[in-house]
């Protein structure tokens, strides 16, 4: 298996699709843990119009994966499942370390 590395400046504000294609929004910020060094989230923002109505999705960063030929990543899920997903508001972040919601986020996407 190849790896390689992605620095989370090219990460942020990449446009995020399903395996269908559909847009599913872009990627916000990424969250860092800070005693494995791991990146445990991506914020994806989706909906609204010209960052207005956004909302905010932590989704675990694991379930991402990178189209290198669309310079795209890609979260294999429905849209409907996104739109159903716990969501945040952009100006009210969750407690990413609170254990309610790491297993309200491993619940929800698997």
């Amino acid at each position: 298996m190849t790896h390689s590395l992605l620095s989370a400046s090219s990460i942020n504000g990449d446009s995020v699709h399903n395996a269908q294609g559909e847009d599913l929004g872009k990627i916000e910020d990424l969250m860092v843990d800070t005693g494995s060094g791991q990146i445990e989230y991506a914020v994806l923002s989706f909906g609204g119009f010209l960052g207005m109505g956004d909302k905010y999705f932590a989704v675990p960063f694991n379930r991402l994966s990178v189209d290198r030929e669309n310079k795209h990543m890609v979260l294999n899920v429905e849209k409907d499942r996104l739109k159903n997903a716990p969501g945040f508001d952009k100006d009210k972040w969750p407690d990413f370390a609170d254990p309610q919601f790491r297993t309200s986020m491993t619940t929800h996407y698997g």
